[in-house]
């Protein structure tokens, strides 16, 4: 969530920022929350003072009594009974005040880096690298969808006859490999100094709107009415979460955790060929790595990050590519966002395995995630995320990549998981 004072200190510079996300009636917005806050504080002052003076009646009070002022002192209490009900309405208008500010300011997305290209679609992306070969496959290659039926390795219709669409039943040595996966991203993080944690994987709305999903993607989350719980979609929201409302010391930094964890996803309006078999789903499995940093360290925190997966990238030996995201494709909390993207070639297109993300102090500021600096002063730390990696499409590149007449290969680095090195 954006600050206030920021708003104040560099207004043009939000302004500009906004701009580049094309977000729509930025200075309109801006003024409402300058007016809101200034309404906040001069609720506050007017109850600070009530209260002041109400105890400043109240030490009088006493004074009279010990006096042998009774009348005196009973006129005064009168008095502090007025006071004491206006304190109470002025209370409940400074509960009102704070919520209309803050429910303004969880409208505005986080403040683009300078470095983020201008653009309104994915198209506006820019390629910052690309590496590796994309193979030439046999004739009569087919895509993962084929491929998994003719194999045996997931089911979708049987995943559609337990739940729905999107929920695909992994089986044999599809299961095997999925696991395998799991495993070998999993130690690969943790030899990079990741903490593994194994979070809930429902979360409560306060979490929800700590890392930024809530109020923002309120509809996309499967949200259980009765509890009032949200299925996570993604790692990021519990494991950032354990650090809600915590007060950390300089000597605490870097912190990092990895997590496995099912994903959970309503895509509402996702329908067409480009979301066909493991291009898209309502559940996925999915690797996460999350980092909190002191500010000066985190964008070297994001470029460690980005190398981390593309060593992932090249052991599994995929063609990849990174993509700097655009204003206008940046995720609601980011500051910078770099996409990971394996070619699938028998689909011969491009897909998103991950996304490595800097928030700056965005979602520290909703989740009052702070650290003492040397001097003793409160700031706010920098938390950033990625996916190391999501199973499903480095499952489909995979699959397809390494497809011959003979089965389907399995990377060299990963047959130490699986038992196996080919599917006949």
């Amino acid at each position: 969530m954006i600050q206030v004072s920021f708003i104040k200190e560099s207004r043009e510079k939000v302004v500009h920022g906004l701009a580049k996300r094309n977000f729509p009636n930025a200075e309109v917005t801006l003024d409402k929350v300058l007016a809101a806050d200034e309404t906040r504080k001069a609720t506050q002052t007017k109850l600070d003072n009530t209260l002041a003076e109400s105890n400043k009646l109240s030490k009088e009070i006493g004074v009279l009594f010990k006096a042998g002022e009774p009348q005196k002192a009973a006129l005064l209490k009168e008095k502090t009974a007025l006071l004491k009900d206006a304190s109470k309405i002025l209370s409940e208008e400074l509960t009102a005040a704070n919520n209309a500010l803050q429910n303004l300011l969880y409208t505005i997305p986080n403040i683009p880096n300078e470095i983020v290209p201008s653009g309104s679609s994915e198209e506006d992306n820019l390629i910052s690298y690309e590496a590796g070969s994309i193979p030439t496959l046999h004739e009569g290659a087919l895509p993962h969808w084929d491929l998994v039926k003719q194999y045996d390795l997931i089911d979708f219709e049987l995943g559609n006859k337990i739940a729905a669409a999107g929920f695909p039943v992994y089986k044999g040595k599809g299961a095997r490999l999925q696991r395998a996966l799991i495993n070998y991203f999993l130690d690969k993080n943790t030899a990079a100094g990741y903490l593994e944690v194994q979070p809930p994987y429902l979360v409560n709305e306060a979490s929800g709107i700590g890392t930024g999903q809530l109020p923002d993607k309120d509809g996309q989350m499967y949200h259980d009415a009765k509890d009032d719980l949200y299925l996570i979609p993604t790692a990021e929201v519990p494991v950032t979460n354990m650090y809600r409302d915590v007060l950390l010391k300089e000597t605490d930094f870097p912190i990092a955790n990895t997590a496995y964890t099912p994903c959970f996803r309503r895509e509402a309006g996702s329908y067409g060929a480009h979301v066909r078999g493991l291009n898209r789903l309502h559940q996925f499995d999915k690797v996460e790595i999350v980092r909190l940093e002191l500010p000066e360290n985190s964008y070297a925190a994001l470029e460690g990050m980005v190398a981390h997966v593309k060593n992932i990238l090249e052991e599994l030996k995929l063609p990849y590519r990174i993509l700097t995201l655009c204003g206008g494709d940046l995720g609601f909390t980011a500051a910078l966002t770099y996409d990971f993207e394996v070619f699938s070639t028998a689909q011969d297109r491009w897909l998103e395995i991950s996304s490595i993300s800097n928030f700056e102090s965005f979602q520290a500021n909703r989740l009052k995630l702070r650290y003492k600096n040397a001097e003793g002063k409160k700031q706010l730390a920098h938390t950033l995320n990625g996916s190391s990696l999501a199973l499903p499409r480095v499952l489909a590149s995979l699959l397809e990549n390494y497809q011959t007449p003979d089965g389907i290969q399995i990377p060299e680095v990963l047959v130490p998981y699986t038992g196996f090195d080919l599917i006949k």
